[in-house]
């Protein structure tokens, strides 16, 4: 980082100092694994998933009244076990939302009262096609998306537009500080959503001195660019 070159490729140097950020980060916090569907769902309740389908393959078989009465046997053990372990990670939920809120970590309250009340929503990336196909991956999503914006932004017509010169009577601006670069990093809010490039504020944040300073030599150069 400290030997980029931000005046040969403004696109390849932030590339460079993107690619670093990530790394950094992955080597030293790891990977955030997302949240299941159903928190409590452990190996336990999977082996009693295992014993209900052993149990219905058994019955398919045989169905005899001694199978039978096996299956709904097995049946009951496993919903009532199911049951007893979503009570239970309620009960420690509920618990762990008086601790935030009698600690006053209201960030943490926040999440977890948002995580009741929206429940569980998948991220669908679908779109539809000119034909009305539904399109699911990544390549074929953004040709669709390539071309829809393609055609919206190209209105026949424009080939006439002429380039005039506009002059104003605004004095250079000069080009931003290292002390307002430092400001405006200060400024940065933390627990908001990361951009496409997927890096949030607290990493730049704490990037301090070699970051921070590549940062602000690639914005002096698209600046003066």
């Amino acid at each position: 980082m400290e030997n980029l070159d931000v005046d040969e490729d403004v696109y390849r140097a932030w590339e460079n100092i993107k690619e670093n950020i990530k790394t950094t980060t992955k080597d030293s916090l790891g990977l955030h694994e997302l949240k299941q569907h159903k928190p409590w769902f452990d190996k336990e309740c999977l082996d009693f998933l295992d014993r209900r389908k052993q149990a219905k393959m058994q019955w398919i078989e045989d169905p005899s009244r001694s199978i039978v009465d096996n299956l709904n046997n097995v049946r009951r053990d496993a919903s009532r076990h199911f049951r007893n372990k979503m009570k239970a990670y309620l009960k420690a939920k509920i618990e762990e939302l008086e601790t935030n809120s009698k600690i006053s970590n209201i960030g943490d309250l926040y999440r977890s009262i948002n995580d009741f009340k929206k429940g569980y929503q998948p991220r669908t990336i679908i779109v539809q096609d000119e034909k009305g196909d539904l399109v699911a991956d990544s390549h074929s999503i953004m040709t669709k998306w390539r071309n829809y914006f393609s055609h919206l932004l190209n209105v026949n017509g424009t080939k006439d537009v002429r380039q005039e010169e506009i002059h104003t009577a605004e004095p250079l601006v000069p080009e931003p500080s290292a002390f307002e670069f430092e400001l405006a990093i200060e400024k940065l809010k933390s627990h908001k959503s990361p951009g496409i490039d997927q890096i949030p504020a607290e990493l730049i944040k704490a990037g301090y001195r070699t970051i921070r300073c590549a940062i602000h030599k690639l914005i002096i150069s698209t600046w003066n660019k």
